[in-house]
């Protein structure tokens, strides 16, 4: 069987969310696929079970495969880092940290980590029956080519059958498709299987004659026009917070949730946007939070800058001032204590000692190496909420969790998903708050999602190309 390839002609193409969806289609027809990037690009992350770093990306894609996430998904993971005058990045290599370099220093020694990519790749074709790559931004970035482990490495190193998704949604798809296949490399372009046109609104008919002049002119099949359909969980990068639509019914709480530059791991987020009884809104310069129930800080990649960013943005003050309950996560558990130690600059460009929202009597020392842990944790008094564990930060008194009163918050990701905690927590603020089964909902957005790609796309002529009898 063939390995497929899903390239983009643009970031936020939506190859993420259609390889997704190729995962539980595959899945569904009994085939034991994996998900795979080389590297991605976010500060989204999760843990794996054996206890090591990968793209949160690959984790959404192995649970619609129903696979166990593992660290040969993503091999490579780079998170922005507040050194290097902020232009940083945090290498993570078959999970764990590799080193802190500068965007220039990565790329001139990107060689160095294709043996890594070639390894978790080669394996993943010998354990499973199909392998589905993820591509990154374009395939033809010319002036980075020789520095493409996403595309034009894994396309040529394993010869994979390839999938090219462009989004009509942004304008210009015609320009797009025919600029990228002007372009592509020719081994590539020989294994093109053809084009998806992702996120199209209105009447499929009118557009008809796109399809026709794609295949005619182009000389590409096109191998379905997809539906725009928002999915509501794990959004890859920051930029794709803008995606998230909420339903809102009988809204009971309304939440603050502070969106600092560094916010990572936002996909806390995905619990609390999916609940039509809760409003969130993402709070990206000062405003008054009197009107707020509550205030969430989530995580934060760049704790130290983040901080600098409340207190010029004047929202320090105002969360100091704020007299409801404020909830912190990671990076935003850390953002509630008295003070913040950072001797080797692992969160700022130099070493500095900060003062935090002093709203929980502990201190914070950032140190290596990062703690990176999963399984199930006992917190607020429940024995155990399933979640992991990703800083450098160390908290003296209360490493795990804290709460009294108002203030609340844990190093531990997840802790919202968990339905009775969730349920108990909202319900103290408003005692009208009923809840919902938060798994339920992510296996349906899922499913729902890979249905409607799969009546959408030319499965057949897919399992022609890779060789798979139907």
């Amino acid at each position: 069987m063939k390995p497929l390839a899903v390239f983009g002609t643009s970031s936020d193409a939506g190859k993420t969310t259609i390889t997704m969806a190729l995962c539980r289609i595959f899945a569904d027809l009994g085939i034991k696929v994996a998900p795979f990037k080389a590297q991605n690009c976010s500060n989204n992350s999760a843990v794996t079970k054996e206890n090591l770093e990968i793209s949160r990306a690959q984790c959404l894609q192995a649970e619609a495969a129903r696979v166990e996430p593992s660290v040969l998904f993503n091999p490579v993971l780079l998170k922005g880092h507040g050194g290097h005058g902020g232009n940083g990045v945090q290498v993570i290599v078959n999970g764990k940290v590799y080193q802190n370099q500068s965007v220039a220093d990565y790329y001139d020694h990107i060689g160095n980590l294709e043996n890594a990519v070639s390894t978790a790749f080669s394996k993943l074709q010998r354990d499973y029956d199909l392998v589905i790559a993820e591509g990154a931004g374009s395939p033809v970035e010319l002036n980075l080519l020789d520095k493409d482990l996403s595309n034009t490495f894994i396309a040529k190193t394993f010869n994979t059958q390839n999938i090219l998704v462009a989004d009509i949604e942004r304008g210009g798809v015609f320009a797009s498709i025919y600029g990228t296949l002007a372009l592509m490399d020719p081994v590539m372009r020989g294994n093109l299987v053809g084009v998806v046109v992702n996120k199209f609104r209105g009447d499929r008919r009118f557009f008809a004659d796109g399809e026709t002049i794609i295949r005619e002119r182009f000389g590409v099949p096109v191998l379905g026009v997809i539906p725009y359909q928002p999915l509501n969980i794990d959004m890859e990068d920051s930029q794709s917070l803008g995606n998230y639509q909420q339903r809102l019914g009988a809204v009971k709480i309304r939440i603050a949730v502070i969106a600092y530059p560094g916010l990572s791991n936002y996909n806390d987020l995905d619990v609390l946007m999916a609940d039509e009884e809760i409003e969130v809104v993402l709070v990206q310069a000062f405003r008054p939070l009197d009107d707020f129930d509550m205030v969430l800080l989530p995580g934060s990649k760049t704790v130290i800058r983040d901080l600098h960013w409340l207190k010029t943005q004047g929202l320090f003050a105002a969360l100091q001032q704020f007299k409801k309950p404020i909830f912190g996560l990671c990076g935003g558990y850390q953002l509630l204590c008295q003070t913040l130690h950072d001797p080797d600059a692992l969160e700022y460009h130099q070493a500095s000692t900060e003062t935090g929202l002093g709203l929980i009597a502990d201190s914070v020392s950032y140190q290596n190496p990062k703690i990176l842990a999963r399984g199930a944790y006992p917190l607020f008094g429940y024995t155990a909420i399933q979640g992991y564990e990703i800083h450098c930060g160390r908290m003296a008194n209360y490493p795990l969790y804290y709460q009294q009163g108002r203030i609340a918050g844990t190093h531990v990701h997840g802790v919202f998903d968990d339905d009775a905690f969730r349920g108990d927590y909202f319900r103290a603020i408003n005692p009208a708050y009923g809840g919902y089964q938060y798994g339920e909902y992510r296996n349906a957005e899922i499913q729902g999602f890979a249905d409607m790609v799969r009546e959408n796309l030319d499965m057949e002529r897919i399992l022609q190309a890779l060789s798979i009898q139907s």
